[in-house]
């Protein structure tokens, strides 16, 4: 009679019919399901509403299967009699370990249509069932992989009633597409887990220069000089300690505290952040969201230092994101390399073509030593009593692809800036040690000396006395033979650290001179804490010789006390014949210079050196 009644209510449809609507709504479902609904509750929603509607079912639910606990929870419920979703207490759960869960493992579709007939199922969801007044369901598994998941349950209300071979069809197909929704959703979850590790730094939890650089991206447009312009400060850090790690998480998240929303923060560098303000800005606005990062970090603890760097989008040439955030790093890199490690700089446009030009020299450097265009010359160290060489002074030359000698001081500075300089000088040491370990002894039996210099960037490293013993070792070169040049500056960035240095080496049987004596900080108050064996004049008092009266008063002056010290001298820059009566009355005894002969190969020192000098 339920039946019967039911049937009534409805418009007549045969099973052809039936089949054909159920088709257009899962295609027209399928449709919707790929082209929209990020979220896997919207999905739902959708998958339903469309079983609800095209089976004309009182209630639609999805269960999820917990399979450690063996438990079946709803995680969604459609009325369609009232159109309400998720109404309160939806998300009940029952156990599956009895004869309904076990039935479900196993078919495409349990269809019961009359659920007080069936004494298993009253077993297992009776008080479900009185509890929801459900008197007939069609109920699909819902599989990944062959795996069972879950149960999508089509559940008529009231009265008894019969599931067509169409409606069967349809349910399986429902559980099928429930599968595929939860498949997509679990995919876009590790498609955007994915995508936020590729955009993010896992140490600090920081987005990336990847992602910066999409920000910075975005955010470009033109403008005109002297308009806010979108920004980009690049903050570098100074690691002092072991807790490089410790250091860096503290002040990343104390950047991102006080940033708060006020720009995007990332980690660029192992050592260093950037950012970009969400507002364009002008330079006051830009140094002063700079110079409060850099008292941040500094505030963070551990003894943090850093210097900042401000790019701004109008000194581009066209739209460039990754140019943006390359000019600000230089411009750090910049107030770092002139000391302003509590100060920030802006990059200036003017600068770029320096600036490229250095970087391309550093490149060509570096690709030079490579390919062994790099070659060491020697200039001879002469006694003024004899005219005889007694040593050498090591330089480095440049042999570039034009076929021509690049200057010394077109590249040296770049060399020293960029910490090329240390694996330079390494390899000039011990070809410079190997060439003059198999120099002839000349005729008077004094075998010649040979004199390398020797950069601040050397001195700071840990590993300068280990270099220097094991070039002595692999050339077998006399440790009394070696003197090591270098400028009062070197000494200035760590002075106490320096000196330890020179002792070290001087214990190696090294000897050390101070090149370039008279200029900068040089004085002869300074001798007395410094340990250096001789000191090498600057050519600058030796070029007015012998006209300038106070050049030869300070040359005679550095001679009488070097020699009352136990100091060798060296004079340098010498170029003319008539400067060396005036040297000899200063009571200087060794000289270099153009005079003597201009920096020549190893081949030809040889042939010198053969000849007698």
């Amino acid at each position: 009679m339920a039946a019967m009644q039911e049937a009534s209510r409805r418009p007549a449809e045969d099973e052809g019919q039936r089949a054909r609507r159920h088709n257009q709504a899962l295609v027209a479902l399928a449709r919707e399901l790929w082209t929209g609904h990020d979220t896997l509750e919207s999905a739902l929603v959708l998958v339903c509403e469309t079983a609800a509607r095209t089976l004309r079912a009182d209630r639609v639910n999805v269960w999820r299967l917990h399979p450690q606990h063996r438990v079946l929870r709803c995680v969604h419920a459609y009325d369609l009699r009232s159109g309400e979703h998720n109404p309160p207490g939806y998300d009940e759960a029952f156990d599956s370990g009895n004869q309904y869960g076990r039935t479900l493992d196993g078919v495409r579709f349990i269809d019961a249509a009359d659920v007080s007939l069936d004494p298993g199922l009253q077993a297992a969801l009776g008080d479900y069932f009185a509890r929801h007044g459900v008197a007939s369901l069609l109920d699909a598994p819902v599989r990944s992989e062959g795996v069972l998941v879950g149960v999508v349950c089509h559940e008529q209300v009231g009265h008894p009633r019969t599931w067509t071979p169409a409606d069967q069809a349809f349910a399986a197909s429902i559980g099928d597409y429930v599968a595929m929704v939860v498949e997509i959703h679990r995919r876009r979850i590790a498609e955007r887990r994915l995508r936020y590790l590729e955009l993010h730094d896992p140490q600090t939890n920081l987005p990336n220069r990847d992602h910066l650089l999409e920000v910075a991206h975005s955010a470009l447009s033109p403008c005109g000089p002297g308009e806010a312009a979108v920004a980009a400060i690049h903050v570098q850090l100074e690691l002092p300690g072991d807790d490089r790690a410790g250091q860096l998480v503290a002040a990343s998240g104390a950047l991102r505290e006080a940033l708060g929303g006020e720009a995007t923060l990332a980690r660029v560098r192992d050592d260093a952040f950037a950012l970009v303000p969400h507002q364009r800005l002008l330079g006051a606005a830009a140094l002063e969201i700079a110079g409060r990062c850099v008292e941040i970090v500094e505030r963070a603890g551990g003894g943090l230092r850093a210097s900042a760097g401000i790019a701004f989008s109008h000194d581009l040439a066209a739209p460039s994101a990754d140019l943006l955030l390359r000019n600000a790093e230089l411009a750090s890199q910049r107030a770092r390399s002139l000391g302003r490690l509590d100060r920030c700089e802006i990059f200036d446009a003017g600068r770029h073509r320096e600036l490229v030009e250095r970087m391309n020299m550093e490149r060509a450097l570096r690709d030079a030593h490579e390919r062994g265009r790099l070659h060491v010359y020697y200039q001879p160290v002469v006694d003024l009593s004899d005219g005889r060489i007694r040593g050498t002074e090591a330089l480095l030359r440049w042999h570039d692809d034009t076929g021509g000698w690049r200057p010394t001081c077109d590249f040296i500075d770049v060399a020293e800036s960029s910490g090329l300089i240390v694996p330079l000088g390494r390899w000039l040491l011990g070809e410079a040690c190997r060439a003059a370990a198999g120099w002839p002894v000349p005729a008077d039996g004094r075998a010649l000396e040979l004199s390398v210099n020797v950069s601040a960037r050397q001195i700071e490293q840990p590993g300068l006395v280990d270099d220097v013993a094991r070039a002595l070792e692999r050339s077998g070169l006399p440790a009394q033979r070696l003197w090591l040049e270098l400028t009062e500056t070197a000494l200035l960035p760590d002075a106490p650290f320096a000196i330890r240095t020179l002792e070290r080496l001087r214990a190696l049987g090294v000897r050390v001179a101070l090149d370039d004596f008279g200029i900068g900080h040089s004085s002869f108050a300074r001798l007395k804490h410094l340990p250096i064996d001789g000191i090498k004049i600057d050519r600058g008092f030796v070029a007015g010789l012998p006209e300038d009266p106070l050049d030869m008063a300070i040359v005679g002056a550095i001679a009488m006390v070097a020699r009352r010290a136990g100091m060798a001298v060296v004079a340098e820059g010498v170029e003319s014949p008539v400067q060396l009566p005036a040297l000899r009355e200063c009571g200087i005894t060794v000289a270099q210079g153009f005079h003597f002969g201009r920096p020549m190969p190893a081949g030809a020192l040889r042939a010198r050196i053969g000849t007698g000098g």
